[in-house]
């Protein structure tokens, strides 16, 4: 009779990823109906917009889904990338942990090889029928047309009709690109966790793409691309041996086809030369001629503690693309420009930093007032190497920051200090790297890192300035004008009618009204000439004080962009890092001195708002702009009037005295 623990050794056997998978789908994203439409849509777009930006090719992706019935739906996703060839097309869509990236050391969307074959797998399962694939390369004349299955026994794809066709739309031969079909059992909804959401939220992040989606009631929608700019194709690095963890070194040092020490850790690493390869091994006390497959577990410790030990140049960030503080509000103002936003604050692109030997960036920013709701929380756009997470808002370490920042500060309102504001506001922020920390393998929240948070946090809080900056601005303008309105309407009106009654002519008040308004008003412009492709701006400065004054004017623009011959007046300075400075000096009471400069090679939405700055006036006496952010230098302002302005004044008081 066989022992118990003979049996139990005859139960066990392996088991595939696929068939682990398909037993645990919630784990990739596919626990409800509702999330496995946009999962399984997200996967599919994901893959197009990898395959065409590495083919250097702009995206065009349609979206179709139609109801078949109640709980079935017929998903169609097609691009323009560069295709597959045939040999390939069964493992791309039929394998999981198939594909090209998991080894690569570079920012894409996808890396596992899992999401694409785990959606054939979950129709699949769900319905029972196969996946139609259609691919064509543009070396070829005929595309590759393959209806495929899962053998999730074995992880192996399945053919189960293969065919050659001319691949024609419109009565047009297609040149090259991917389409693929499948059936799910799913359940389509609207809302902000919905198909049509994901879709708007990806165009924003990649505005170089053009996205078609139909929706099952045949209605379309086209988020067309605001921009012909490539996104920079991040290239493959080695890894970096900083975060370097005991087993992997040893594995590296195991399967290695160097012959010694040293040049393992030159060419195996990113960042160490020859000179950091010998003092690594000279403080691990190993020979750097030493084979690696003979290092001992010991002197593994040792090469890693020394590792630690030594001065070694930050990981290369080439490997990452990001968006682009020009292209976040392109890609903004293109999908939420029908909400009229009354402002854009500047969006920030911090420098790369590293988390555990891998690099990464943030990128954030701010959306403001026109018809966003103003009595709800901000909606919160979260984004991870360009994908949007719409899922597990709670749990990511963007809406734990967000609800730490107290937002009072910069003008919207938030109960208690803490937690999401209220206010029309939409915050956005980009966490792009070559190795994301999300809290799960659904990918759809970033895991709590103390120097992530620290990032976002960063770039946040200098949007938010931005923002609290704008409306200090229009509340300052506003009362402002609300104040020159009055003066200018009520003061006139009651000299001609005091006029009328004393049989006098009307009196000249507008000295009366400078002292009245007794400020510097500043108003600026941007026109865009879309013949002669120049970005126009336009600073006013008016001196509504009695007394001359004198100050410095301060643009900070892009520096790359500026039209050196259009500014004017003369400026006293032109920065490296883009500030243009003029210095206006004596400037006339009720003296009006126009600013003005060019920008070339912007597009329209590039530039829509001049950050303006003044220095050497007291900064109580301007409306319209802020003091210069560090400037210690500002004189000491004396109020007492000078023998000139005081004969000024007593000459227009005798003569309205007389009056």
């Amino acid at each position: 009779m066989a022992t118990i623990a003979e049996e139990l050794a005859r139960k066990q056997k392996e088991i595939s990823v696929s068939e682990f998978f398909e037993r645990n789908r919630q784990i990739l994203g596919f626990d409800s109906t509702v999330k496995a439409l946009i999962v399984a849509i997200k996967e599919a777009v994901d893959n197009s917009l990898d395959a065409c930006e590495e083919a250097s090719i702009l995206p065009d992706v349609s979206v179709t889904i139609s109801k078949l019935d109640q709980t079935e739906f017929r998903v169609s996703v097609r691009d323009n990338g560069p295709g597959i060839v045939r040999a390939q097309m069964p493992n791309v869509f039929g394998r999981l942990l198939y594909g090209s990236r998991f080894h690569a050391i570079r920012q894409s969307r996808g890396q596992q090889g899992i999401g694409i074959s785990a959606v054939v797998m979950y129709s699949q399962i769900t319905t029972g029928k196969a996946t139609h694939i259609r691919s064509k390369i543009a070396e070829s004349d005929v595309s590759n047309d393959i209806d495929l299955t899962i053998d999730t026994k074995k992880n192996r794809p399945v053919v189960v009709r293969e065919d050659h066709l001319i691949w024609e739309e419109g009565g047009t031969r297609v040149d090259h690109g991917t389409l693929i079909e499948f059936n799910l059992g799913a359940r389509y909804v609207t809302g902000k966790q919905s198909v049509m959401e994901y879709l708007r939220s990806t165009a924003v992040v990649n505005p170089h793409a053009t996205i078609r989606y139909t929706d099952p009631e045949g209605k379309v929608y086209n988020f067309d691309r605001a921009t012909q700019t490539m996104p920079p194709k991040a290239v493959e690095v080695k890894p970096h041996p900083y975060g370097l963890e005991i087993g992997t070194l040893i594995n590296m040092l195991a399967y290695t086809q160097e012959k010694r020490l040293s040049l393992f850790l030159r060419n195996e690493f990113s960042r160490i030369s020859d000179r950091v390869a010998r003092e690594i091994c000279e403080k691990a006390m190993v020979s750097p001629d030493r084979r690696p497959k003979d290092i001992s577990l010991e002197q593994a410790k040792a090469i890693l503690a020394a590792i630690a030990q030594t001065k070694i140049m930050a990981p290369q960030t080439d490997c990452l693309s990001p968006i682009g503080e020009a292209l976040i509000k392109r890609g903004l103002k293109n999908v939420l420009g029908t909400l009229r936003p009354e402002f854009y604050a500047q969006p920030v692109t911090r420098p790369p930093a590293v988390n555990g030997g891998n690099p990464y960036q943030v990128e954030a920013g701010i959306v403001y007032g026109g018809e966003l709701p103003p009595d709800q929380p901000v909606t919160i756009m979260r984004y991870a190497n360009r994908v949007p997470l719409l899922y597990q808002q709670g749990a990511c370490a963007t809406t734990q920051v967000v609800g730490a920042i107290d937002w009072r500060r910069y003008g919207l309102e938030q109960r208690g200090g803490t937690g999401i504001p209220y206010g029309p506001a939409v915050i956005l922020v980009h966490v792009l790297s070559t190795k994301l920390p999300f809290t799960s393998e659904s990918k759809e929240a970033i895991a709590p890192i103390p120097n992530i948070m620290e990032e976002i946090d960063l770039a946040l809080r200098t949007c938010a300035r931005n923002l609290k900056s704008h409306l200090n601005k229009k509340e300052t303008k506003s009362r402002a004008a609300v104040k020159f309105d009055i003066v200018t309407e009520i003061i006139p009106k009651i000299a001609e009618k005091t006029s009328k009654i004393l049989e006098r002519p009307v009196p000249d008040i507008s000295r009366t009204i400078t002292k009245i308004m007794n400020v510097v008003f500043i108003e600026d412009s941007v026109e865009y000439d879309q013949k002669k492709k120049l970005t126009k701006a336009t600073i006013r400065v008016r001196n509504y004080t009695a007394r001359k004054q004198e100050l410095k004017v301060h643009a900070l623009v892009p520096r790359e962009y500026i039209d050196s011959g259009s500014i004017y007046p003369e400026p006293a300075e032109i920065a490296d890092d883009g500030k243009i400075m003029w210095d206006i000096k004596k400037m006339q009471s009720l003296q009006t001195v126009e600013c003005t400069f060019a920008m070339k090679g912007l597009e329209r939405d590039d530039y829509t708002e001049n950050e303006v700055y003044v220095s050497d006036i007291n900064p109580a006496t301007v409306i319209g702009a802020e003091t210069l952010p560090g400037d210690w230098g500002i004189k000491t302002f004396e109020f007492e009037e000078t023998e000139e302005e005081e004969a000024d004044y007593d000459e227009e008081e005798g003569e309205l005295s007389e009056e």
